[in-house]
């Protein structure tokens, strides 16, 4: 944060701000300028070589806590990689690097909701993304696994559950750029500050020189135990032919985008769940989304800016009906620069999230989550100047979808789902991660059975 009290000092100020940014853990800055300063001339200094006085983060991670790690990782039984968006902000050479570790140890990769893409979703070594609505095998690796290795993440809530039921028989390392993230959240064995692509590209150095022998009977056994979670099909759904499911559609356009040069934004609430567990990504940098902020109305303008920096790119916001609301108005921003943005709001006429934990965890106390006066999306696309398609029944899918993917300009696409779809898996709040609730739990009765065995805390 910084106040600019003379002109002079604005150029090495916004290029000190620019460098905060972008190094270390990415993140945003202020630079408060006041009138005078701005109607003021001064002498501009270029960057040359900007360093902040105090925020120096450190890059290089430890030497000997890194083969400390090597040796850790390859004595593990059931070990675990943990990944998280600081994957992806250490840049391209990280993921290869993540993967490079990956295929070398053979472990199991799993990665938050901020990680997707930093290991491909098509890999048979990975297991979806974990937490609050990760997959079942995740989190249950997660519980049980006896080495955890936290990359660039940083243990929040909605990936720990119960702090202290939250895998309670690991050795944890953690490697992070940022020292404030160690020993936050959970308490770790082994840290290692430094840029993840720099820690990865070291321990790569040291297991390629060492050659460790891992337990190929272990791994083999853990994986044994890992498919049989698998089998649980814990993001299976009640396809119906005369409603479209809101799993399908984000499989419908995943299937019609996936060999596309395609990038995703989401709003925030069940459809930003669903989009994570079924559109696969295979590289980083693909999906943005909000993540811990929780920010309705993200997907829309962040659209915006990834059509700006792809314009020959398919960029689409997966949207909820009330969350995009929040932000319509940049739809006249989309036509007005020709922005081709395609919006595609899973409209179930709820507050989804916000009615799902009022049904599961409230005694279905509804209250206020219902949205009862939308308006048309198609006449309202249509008035910005923009393109409304809606489908109502499954298999109008694949034709609107195709018809919104060939249109050059900014569309709403009105996907009518059906209202009460709640998404699982789910860990109730307060629960660990072997406490979770699945799809075949889902009708009522066992919904309140299930909730009732969890204790008065839920309600």
């Amino acid at each position: 944060n910084w106040l600019v009290r003379d002109v002079n000092d604005l150029s090495r100020i916004l290029h000190e701000a620019f460098y905060v940014a972008s190094h270390g853990r990415p993140g945003p800055v202020v630079v408060d300028i006041p009138k005078d300063v701005q109607f003021a001339t001064g002498t501009y200094t270029g960057p040359k070589k900007v360093e902040h006085k105090t925020y120096r983060p450190r890059t290089k991670g430890d030497p000997n806590a890194i083969r400390a790690a090597v040796e850790l990782i390859a004595k593990a039984k059931k070990p675990i990689f943990y990944t998280g968006g600081g994957v992806i902000n250490s840049g391209p050479r990280a993921t290869e690097l993540l993967r490079e570790l990956a295929k070398l140890t053979g472990y199991p990769v799993t990665s938050t909701l901020m990680g997707l893409g930093a290991f491909p979703a098509s890999d048979p070594q990975w297991l979806g993304m974990l937490g609050m609505h990760g997959t079942y095998e995740a989190n249950n690796v997660m519980h049980d696994c006896d080495l955890m290795v936290a990359i660039g993440s940083r243990f929040d809530d909605r990936i720990t559950g119960r702090t202290d039921a939250f895998s309670p028989g690991s050795r944890k390392i953690h490697i992070d750029i940022d020292a404030s993230s160690i020993n936050k959240n959970i308490r770790v064995d082994l840290p290692i500050i430094g840029d993840v692509a720099s820690v990865l590209e070291d321990m790569l150095t040291v297991w390629k020189a060492e050659k460790p022998k891992v337990d190929a009977t272990a791994r083999k056994a853990w994986w044994k135990q890992i498919e049989t979670w698998r089998g649980r099909n814990c993001l299976a759904y009640r396809q119906n032919n005369d409603v479209i499911m809101p799993q399908y559609a984000i499989e419908r356009l995943y299937a019609a985008t996936k060999d596309r040069d395609t990038y995703i934004t989401t709003e925030v609430g069940q459809h930003q769940m669903w989009a994570a567990q079924f559109y696969g990504f295979e590289e980083p940098n693909r999906w943005m989304t909000s993540g811990g902020l929780g920010t309705m109305g993200y997907g829309l303008p962040a659209a915006l800016g990834v059509q700006v920096a792809h314009p020959g790119s398919l960029v689409i916001d997966i949207a909820g009906d009330a969350s995009v609301l929040m932000t319509m108005q940049e739809m006249s921003t989309a036509v007005q620069h020709n922005l081709p943005i395609k919006i595609f709001i899973l409209n179930n006429q709820y507050m989804g999230m916000v009615r799902q934990w009022q049904q599961l965890l409230h005694g279905n106390r509804l209250s206020h989550s219902y949205m009862d006066s939308l308006p048309d999306f198609v006449k309202l696309a249509e008035a910005y100047g923009g393109v409304g398609i809606r489908a109502e029944k499954p298999d109008e899918l694949d034709d609107a979808i195709k018809e919104m993917i060939s249109v050059d300009k900014p569309v709403l696409f009105d996907c009518r789902v059906v209202a009460l779809a709640n998404c699982f898996p789910m860990i109730p709040s307060g629960k660990a991660h072997n406490e979770m609730l699945l799809p075949e739990e889902a009708d009522d009765d066992a919904i309140g059975k299930a909730i009732s065995a969890s204790g008065k805390a839920l309600v």
